[in-house]
């Protein structure tokens, strides 16, 4: 295929491409990150690019806007006619026909997200699946030629260390390979005596040298938008280190279903996602090995050294590190929803997006990390606990026996809110789930200036009802805007706190009616209509203010997709209730990394979720990986999981009846009928129960 050349500016990535991608694909070949929150849909309009024209002897290039494919009429939601003029167009639209030289606008450069999803402390009881021995085994000689192997498993035998099954005639899949491969050296380096491990008593998936007691492991939490990694000690449960990253498949799409969409139109799109999330486990797990070794070792400098080399630099170390290696991860469990589950696996995921949504497996699995690819431990296990049902995958599995409402008597409400919403009602006597179809919007897809959590992103915005002046706080700075100097924060859009700070703010400051829509006559220069767009906004900052040199607003149509995802969560959150059998619940938990900063008040004011005493509502941060590290440190916790999916009852909100009618009356600010008395003192009734 006829080969092009881009170059991208500022950011000085450059190569070839194939003629008739996108700029979008040319721009992920090439390392070069642009933002797009739809993955390629054409739908969120973050993707914007600007062609420089001429002759660039430098480069040995001619670039032109005519060396992209024609306009699109969709490129016009997005693109007003003077920047068509200046040669912007859609990197998601415009196709490569020729040599280019890109400008990417800031706006339009994926910013490194601020990842926030911290532990949740839970308590748990250590019982690894994984348990060691140290055995010191008789010496062979003539009158004792018993194998290597053999008498290994006499002594564990003896030790009640293997499941009678692993003793019958001819069975050996109670001792892994790679053991086998390794076993004659590691028996003979320290004279016999050793430490094996075994996974659920059932197989020896390690055997070294000497006494080596201390049990490590890795939970995963693999989320849409983020990845959560947590390295334990699993003898004490202690978190030794623990690092986020965002899901690198986001450059294909916000949502699940985007990720579906891209590897049914993309051959090689299913196995392109796969390597990126798997890439991105074992550079987390790299990153939290080297945390235990001081500073000035490398890692380069232990791959591939041999056991003694290896030894000899664990012995220089200072006593305060651990100094942990791959195959000191004996043990890993991941969590995701089902898609996410899919992904990882290489599983074709489009079945779960096409009713009935039925998941390729609902079943916990056990596969061995080398078939997996992750660097840890090759023999060792990855434990994937059982999906639902439909888009309710693992990781809801893991909240509910982070969070267990199943030995509760009070009425729980579990709401994870992300790109993919995930809900549960019960206690004891019945629990129940649901997905709900929240999409990025959350995330700021969709919305003029909406991006991710960055640096410069506003994560607090506060409105005075009197003034309509804007006081706000952007993400990594404690100021807010009234105390900073012009350009000091370097504002560049609203991320998702920000973002359902805002509407509420709008609903109280009389900015926008229960519909959404703009009043009428607001006193304020903030409001007006784009000359260019003829379309309505509210100024939140000033281009002076910010670091893209425009003014950053909110419009008609970016509030109404904030009211889609939230009633989103709210219908669902009423729907399951009424399920259930209740109006009410005992405890409300906001789960994920938006529980972390959400201002409850401001939830139940902009119709998020419905009404509850603020005094119910708890925020828990990642109980997903809580549960993931449940399953790490105690086996028994698998065997809950497992019984815990077969027992909650998946509901399917769009079959249920009413459902249309409730979702579009959550549409509404908190909503269209339902009442809200723990806000009756917070706001008039004028502005509560507007018609």
């Amino acid at each position: 295929m006829e080969q092009v050349t881009i170059i991208f500016q500022p950011s000085g990535h450059r190569g070839q491409v194939s003629k008739g991608c996108s700029v979008l694909e040319g721009a992920r070949e090439l390392g070069e990150n642009i933002e797009s929150l739809c993955g390629g849909n054409e739908t969120c309009g973050k993707c914007k690019i600007q062609v420089s024209e001429g002759s660039y002897p430098k480069y040995g290039i001619v670039s032109d806007r005519k060396h992209l494919s024609p306009w699109k009429k969709n490129e016009a939601r997005f693109i007003n006619e003077k920047d068509k003029q200046n040669a912007y167009r859609l990197a998601c639209c415009a196709e490569v026909q020729g040599d280019l030289l890109i400008f990417v606008p800031e706006e339009s450069r994926a910013s490194k997200q601020i990842v926030s999803k911290h532990p949740h402390e839970i308590t748990i009881d250590s019982d690894p699946a994984v348990r060691k021995y140290f055995l010191e085994l008789s010496v062979p000689s003539k009158n004792d030629l018993d194998g290597d192997t053999e008498r290994l498993l006499k002594e564990l035998k003896n030790r009640d260390a293997l499941e009678e099954s692993c003793f019958v005639e001819d069975r050996l899949q109670c001792v892994d390979l790679d053991v086998l491969r390794s076993l004659p050296a590691r028996l003979r380096d320290q004279k016999w005596k050793v430490t094996a491990s075994v996974w659920m008593d059932r197989e020896i998936i390690r055997v070294v040298s000497g006494n080596v007691p201390d049990r490590y492991g890795v939970a995963v939490d693999i989320g849409t938008t983020t990845v959560a990694a947590s390295l334990l000690h699993l003898d004490t449960g202690r978190i030794l280190n623990t690092q986020f990253m965002m899901n690198p498949q986001g450059k294909y799409g916000e949502d699940v279903i985007s990720r579906v969409n891209y590897h049914v139109k993309h051959k090689d799109g299913l196995e392109r996602m796969s390597a990126d999330i798997t890439k991105t486990l074992n550079q987390m797990i790299e990153a939290m090995l080297l945390s235990t070794w001081p500073q000035d070792i490398k890692w380069s400098r232990i791959n591939g050294l041999d056991f003694p080399d290896i030894q000899k630099q664990r012995d220089q170390a200072n006593n305060d590190f651990l100094c942990l290696l791959p195959d000191d991860i004996e043990d890993v469990s991941i969590v995701g929803n089902t898609i996410m589950h899919h992904i990882l696996l290489g599983i074709d995921p489009k079945y779960v997006a096409l009713a009935p949504f039925p998941p390729v497996i609902k079943k916990s699995l056990n596969i061995k990390a080398r078939d997996l690819k992750i660097d840890v431990c090759p023999s060792a296990y990855v434990h994937l606990l059982p999906n639902q049902a439909g888009f309710v995958g693992a990781d809801n599995t893991a909240v509910i026996i982070a969070e267990k409402p199943y030995e509760s008597d009070p009425v729980h409400l579990i709401i994870d809110i992300g790109t993919n919403g995930e809900l549960v009602i019960g206690n004891k006597n019945r629990l129940l789930s649901t997905s709900c179809a929240t999409g990025p919007a959350l995330e700021g897809a969709e919305m003029k200036f909406g991006m991710r959590a960055a640096p410069g992103a506003i994560e607090r915005i506060a409105i005075d009802p009197k003034t309509l002046e804007v006081d706000y706080k952007v993400v990594e700075n404690d100021k807010w805007s009234n105390y900073a100097e012009p350009g000091e924060l370097k504002t560049c859009g609203i991320c998702g706190s920000g973002i359902m700070d805002l509407l509420a703010e709008l609903y109280l400051g009389g900015i926008i009616m229960k519909s959404g829509a703009f009043r009428e006559d607001i006193p304020s220069n903030r409001f007006r209509t784009n000359l260019e767009t003829e379309e309505e906004e509210f100024v939140i900052a000033w281009a002076a203010e910010t670091s893209i040199g425009h003014d950053i607003t909110i419009t008609q149509n970016d509030i109404r997709q904030i009211q889609l995802a939230k009633a989103a969560i709210y219908c669902g959150c009423k729907l399951l209730m009424r399920e259930w059998g209740t109006s009410q619940v005992d405890v409300v938990k906001i789960a994920g990394g938006f529980g972390l900063h959400i201002d409850p008040l401001k939830a139940m004011i902009m119709g998020l979720i419905p009404d509850f005493d603020p005094k119910q509502i708890i925020p828990v941060g990642n109980a997903a990986g809580a549960g993931a590290r449940a399953a790490l440190l105690n086996r028994e916790m698998r065997t809950e999981a497992v019984r815990i999916a077969e027992k909650v009852e998946y509901v399917n909100l769009t079959s249920l009846k009413g459902f249309k009618k409730e979702f579009i009356e959550a549409l509404h600010i908190p909503h269209k009928k339902d009442l809200f008395p723990h806000l009756e003192s917070i706001l008039t009734s004028e502005i509560l129960y507007q018609k």
